[in-house]
């Protein structure tokens, strides 16, 4: 786990699929995963993600629980289980992309790479959002795991639709000319790479003629 990057003061060693079936076995149950939060250790943090209830979530809850991030893992459980259902999500998202802590600012970009997968309702308004703030605060971190969620980010968008894969092209070159900003370019280049490519494309003028 150590060699993943997966740290956290008391880990377990449990696998997320064992998390998850633990998850399915208690339901929702919000108290419960207040409570498991509280106990500090990792794969409860993880379960807590996956137990709560997003409709009892406060912002002042996910603040809390942001400052506690202090794993990719965990931060990326948080968003994708539980942070992208409450209502709150897209404030958050573009709060916490503007954070100097280095889970904080991951847990803004990897909101938004969360929500354009699982969010299937909302128009492209939001999500161009997200991509100007890529293009303006995105390219200049080069911490390992901020970039990689800038990129993550920027592809999910660029995948959701054909409007937004040009968009998010779009952001990529701009990132691109950047060119005394090394982890920019990382960014730019692998984010071309796939929403360039052929599967992508063909995904993309199918999810058209279908809709």
């Amino acid at each position: 786990m150590k060699r993943f990057g997966i740290s956290g003061e008391t880990i377990y060693g449990i696998s997320i699929p064992e998390v998850r079936s633990l998850a399915k076995e208690t339901g929702l149950n919000h108290e419960l995963a207040i409570g498991l939060w509280k106990s500090d250790v990792h794969e409860a943090r993880i379960l807590a993600s996956m137990i709560d209830d997003p409709r009892l979530v406060t912002p002042g809850q996910m603040e809390e629980w942001v400052r506690d991030f202090d794993s990719w893992d965990l931060c990326d459980q948080c968003c994708g289980n539980l942070f992208d259902k409450t209502e709150f999500a897209y404030a958050k998202a573009r709060e916490w992309s503007t954070r100097k802590a280095e889970f904080e600012k991951r847990a803004g970009f990897a909101l938004m790479a969360e929500l354009a997968v699982h969010d299937k309702k909302t128009g492209d308004k939001e999500f161009l959002k997200f991509l100007a703030i890529i293009q303006k605060k995105g390219g200049g971190d080069d911490r390992n795991f901020v970039k990689k969620a800038v990129n993550w980010a920027l592809r999910q968008i660029g995948k959701r639709n054909s409007q937004l894969n040009v968009a998010a092209v779009a952001v990529a070159l701009r990132l691109l000319e950047k060119n005394d900003l090394p982890a920019a370019k990382w960014i730019a280049t692998d984010a071309l790479r796939e929403l360039r490519s052929d599967s992508v494309q063909k995904k993309l003028k199918r999810k058209a003629r279908t809709s």
